[in-house]
């Protein structure tokens, strides 16, 4: 891996790229450093509705970029509560912040106990990248 991406320790990954912060009952998603690296300049978000129930590992929105057009996966369980809409005005937010004011959804959690099962933690990450 000749780029090092920044991997907060405190949060959860999936395989796709995606990040999750969990607060009392409510996971707060975004897409990983790495994940925005390799989009390279993002022009537009597509977010998940308000509302929405997902299973884990359903396509939960999409980003495009120059480069390519990339769906983003529910890292986790449950219903869709708010969405950053600045995202939609300010997409290359992805780029300049992915784990701060870049986050995509915040999802109201309905089994994070099972979901947990299949996410990686900030060191099994770091490892998957440097297979990548």
């Amino acid at each position: 891996m000749s780029e090092e991406y920044e991997v907060p320790e405190q949060l959860y990954y999936t395989k796709e790229h995606e990040w999750v912060s969990v607060s009392d009952n409510t996971a707060t998603v975004g897409i990983t450093d790495y994940a925005q690296k390799s989009l390279h300049e993002v022009v537009y978000v597509e977010l998940p509705e308000v509302g929405r129930e997902l299973t884990q590992g359903e396509v939960m929105g999409s980003v495009e970029s120059v480069k390519a057009v990339s769906d983003i996966y529910a890292p986790v369980s449950g219903k869709v509560v708010e969405v950053n809409e600045k995202l939609l005005d300010e997409p290359e937010t992805l780029n300049n912040d992915p784990y701060g004011e870049g986050w995509i959804a915040k999802i109201e959690l309905t089994n994070f106990e099972e979901d947990k099962k299949k996410l990686l933690t900030a060191e099994q990450y770091r490892n998957l990248l440097k297979e990548l």
